[in-house]
């Protein structure tokens, strides 16, 4: 089973905002990733652009986001 992430192995979680540096998402967000639906999942990505933006950390490009097998 393949799950959509915007995983880019930089996994470092900013004091400030409490989003990971390389993804954008929250510590519960990650832990609770591999139970989300696919609809879920892709609902928190299409968010994380903007959420990155507005805590004044660098954009995620659309590229970086990836499938694992």
């Amino acid at each position: 089973m393949s799950q959509d992430t915007p995983c880019i192995a930089v996994c470092m979680i900013d004091p400030k905002t409490k989003l990971c540096f390389g993804c954008g998402r929250t510590l519960p967000e990650i832990a609770r990733w591999g139970r989300m639906s696919r609809d879920e999942r892709l609902s928190v990505m299409d968010g994380l652009p903007t959420r990155m933006h507005d805590a004044g950390l660098p954009a995620i490009r659309p590229a970086m986001a990836r499938k694992r097998d």
